[in-house]
């Protein structure tokens, strides 16, 4: 098969690296740092799977920002461009898909076109009615920050939001490069897919809030939050999984996933949805009142990821603390070494850690790294479990 992926972030790249073992790939995208980064065999993203494929493997890959040569004889097109959410419409920002969409079937127009960005519910059929297509399809994509091509390797399911040929043989595409053996694989119809990426992700930020707010409560009543937490978690039905506080969840997916699906209950009754989309701001609004009641001078912002072995900064947790402690006249200071910049949303950045940890009062920190070890007394944090 040729297969041509348009839009190289974490969902573009662990696809193609993963089609690339047995199948010609051509990556495209807008940036040509990225492109040139691909084709000397280096990650654009941290991400230690991709990074071995990448020197490793004997990979068909290549990456281009010449979109039209590209598509040439294409078989499929994976379409994996940001959809934001638009705070504004309520509402993913759709266009960089919408315009992929129609430029591959200006261009080859027999080419089967797998969208794999979120979209809300609705999306393909409304795109296909509007373009007068059925070239468009939906899979979604249900991959961790820094550990994209694993969860590629290792998925935990496969969906396609068609029942039709193509729509298994691109399914059989991904199991029969995935090292897992007898994936499960699930076929829908397009709305249904949808479905189930938004109300997956909705599900999981469910889990992190609740966690996050039973911690909320111990840190409140002076309890043990871990000892209530292993006590909870050891009922089957729950499980000692996804169960460490964090300053709130964050990253790419669950704050506008959420936002997304609530949106798409605009005209049907609910409380959970709102309540999970509300809890975020909550436990940020808690434990920044928490840090100001301790009347920090100067307060260290370690890492802005959200995690250890990711380097995206995108909607992490801590910057929502850090704006609410600013609004008080706290002075910060940033912790960030991968950050190019001398200041982040004013506040001064600072890549030398011992020079950090001397500017400030209290460091708070999403999640305990060995480099926490010489300063634990100043540091604020709520990873409870030292894991992900």
């Amino acid at each position: 098969m040729k297969i041509v992926v348009v839009g190289l972030g974490y969902v573009g790249i662990s696809n193609a690296v993963l089609l690339a073992q047995n199948n010609e790939v051509i990556g495209v995208d807008i940036s040509q740092e990225r492109v040139d980064t691909l084709n000397a065999r280096e990650s654009p993203i941290i991400d230690v799977e991709l990074s071995e494929y990448l020197a490793n493997k004997d990979l068909n890959l290549s990456a281009s920002i010449d979109l039209k040569a590209s598509l040439s004889d294409a078989d499929y097109v994976i379409v994996s461009t940001p959809t934001n959410y638009d705070e504004k419409t309520n509402f993913f920002d759709t266009s960089s898909v919408e315009i992929v969409i129609a430029q591959v079937i200006a261009i080859e127009p027999t080419a089967c076109i797998v969208v794999k960005s979120t979209i809300p519910v609705g999306f393909i059929d409304d795109i296909r009615e509007r373009l007068d297509t059925d070239a468009v399809i939906f899979s979604p994509e249900f991959l961790r920050e820094g550990e994209a091509l694993y969860d590629n390797l290792h998925p935990s399911r496969i969906v396609v939001g068609e029942k039709s040929k193509r729509a298994e043989v691109f399914a059989n595409l991904l199991a029969e490069n995935a090292l897992k053996p007898n994936v499960s694989i699930i076929y829908t119809g397009a709305r249904e897919a949808e479905a189930i990426k938004l109300f997956s992700n909705a599900y999981l930020a469910m889990r992190v809030a609740f966690f996050n707010e039973l911690d909320s409560y111990a840190l409140a009543g002076d309890i043990n939050s871990r000892d209530i937490i292993v006590g909870v978690s050891l009922e089957p039905r729950i499980g000692d999984h996804y169960n460490n506080p964090s300053f709130g969840y964050g990253g790419y997916c669950l704050p506008k996933d959420t936002k997304q699906l609530l949106s798409n209950y605009d005209s049907v009754p609910q409380n959970i949805m709102r309540a999970i989309v509300d809890a975020n701001s909550t436990r940020k609004d808690f434990l920044a009142d928490v840090i100001i009641k301790t009347q920090p001078k100067t307060v260290g912002i370690y890492r802005l990821v959200m995690k250890e072995g990711s380097d995206n900064f995108r909607q992490s947790a801590v910057q929502g603390i850090m704006k609410r402690i600013k609004a008080k006249g706290i002075d910060v200071v940033v912790y960030e070494p991968a950050l190019e910049e001398s200041y982040f949303f004013n506040s001064r950045v600072e890549k030398d850690f011992s020079e950090f940890e001397k500017s400030v009062d209290v460091i708070l920190a999403n999640r305990i790294t060995p480099e926490l070890k010489t300063v634990s007394k100043k540091i604020f944090t709520r990873d409870l479990f030292h894991n992900n």
